[in-house]
């Protein structure tokens, strides 16, 4: 199923263009929304829209992904973020199955291909899995989702992958709409050998790169420093779970749960003058401008096992070593790594994950002085 893969140690690597479309495709596809795709098949994975959100697959870096190198561990959803014609990686998403109570982690779970770590990922036009090719295959199916505003257009496609060692099967329907130019819409599916599933969560696995440490509730903000206070180890920490009558309902009266950083802009982005955080400068926090990350989902879709799920680090992570040595304390202390919104599950589910440069009082206004003292 793989031999291209496993046979070809090159491939090649087209540039990724930031264009409207074709002529061809005006008719359909506005020349006002900058849609970021693929040019062809055989280039970079990368998707997204331009000041708003951007995903990719590996092996592309999606900051820059043209260059021949792998962007970030195998088995994960790239999630970054477009301005001013820079794209930032910002974190990944890695799919998390559940069968007969045993869950299953796509970047750290053996491939069948090769036996390393991740499940390998690929892209297609329609619900039809295909094969798997290490590029972008499809350059994602442009729609007009509603039907009362012609002008919005919607960027979809599949994302397939390896069947998880406990029978899981799961695959995706990633969408991006240009009214929502900063959220990701994730329908979760299933292939038809898949073992039946408990819980499929999608779980944002590195909120250390922007120290997340503010957890916003319904009329409380958790903070990672005074929930994990006084830890230090080099594992991850958890402590609990908030379900569904503890979260947050915005304007639609849907479900979210908001997280960002308790430091300024100068503190996020300033960096140890030492030796040991030059040799790892890559957990540096990179864009010129703060974020703020949610998860949301719709009340009308909502099961009653909703319930959001966070856990922390006190040092970046690095690659499960036991040695302590190789472990760096991050900057400002323990903060927030997976986060998540979970569920029982069913097909067709959906979540949507949210990149934005709007304050988590913007977004629900309610929240506003909530973080005070």
């Amino acid at each position: 199923m793989y031999s291209r893969f496993l046979h070809k140690k090159l491939f090649p690597l087209f540039v990724l263009a930031l264009f409207v479309c074709k002529k061809s495709e005006t008719q359909t596809i506005s020349e006002n929304i900058k849609w970021i795709r693929p040019v062809n098949e055989k280039s970079p994975a990368v998707w997204g829209i331009r000041n708003g959100i951007v995903f990719g697959l590996w092996p592309y870096d999606i900051e820059n992904p043209v260059k021949e190198k792998e962007g970030g561990p195998r088995g994960l959803i790239r999630v970054g973020y477009e301005f001013k014609g820079h794209i930032d990686m910002i974190n990944f998403i890695a799919v998390e199955p559940v069968v007969n109570g045993e869950m299953e982690f796509s970047e750290i779970s053996p491939s069948r291909v090769d036996g390393k770590w991740g499940k390998l990922m690929w892209a297609s036009d329609s619900s039809n899995s295909g094969r798997y090719y290490p590029a972008a295959i499809s350059r994602g199916v442009i729609t007009h989702p509603d039907a009362r505003h012609p002008d919005v257009e919607q960027l979809s496609l599949y994302v397939f992958m390896e069947q998880f060692l406990n029978g899981a099967h799961p695959y995706l329907k990633i969408s991006i709409r240009s009214d929502n130019p900063e959220e990701l819409c994730f329908e979760i599916l299933n292939e038809e050998n898949s073992a039946p599933m408990q819980r499929c969560a999608l779980t944002a696995t590195m909120g250390n790169y922007s120290r997340l440490r503010l957890l916003y509730l319904k009329n409380k903000v958790i903070k990672a420093g005074e929930l994990y206070n006084g830890f230090d180890g080099i594992d991850f920490i958890e402590k609990k779970i908030y379900p569904l009558n503890e979260l947050l309902r915005d304007k639609n009266d849907d479900y979210i749960v908001l997280a960002e950083t308790n430091e300024s802009f100068a503190s996020l982005s300033s960096w140890p003058q030492q030796e040991v955080y030059y040799a790892r400068w890559s957990w540096r926090y990179r864009p010129f401008f703060k974020l703020t990350q949610y998860w949301k989902k719709e009340k009308l879709q909502a099961d009653t096992s909703l319930s959001v799920r966070v856990n922390g680090r006190a040092k970046y992570w690095s690659g499960g070593s036991a040695n302590k040595n190789v472990y760096i304390d991050i900057p400002g202390g323990v903060a927030f790594e997976n986060f998540e919104m979970r569920e029982k599950y069913y097909s067709g589910q959906k979540f949507y994950f949210g990149l934005t440069r709007k304050t988590p009082a913007d977004i629900v206004p309610q929240v506003a002085g909530m973080n005070k003292p």
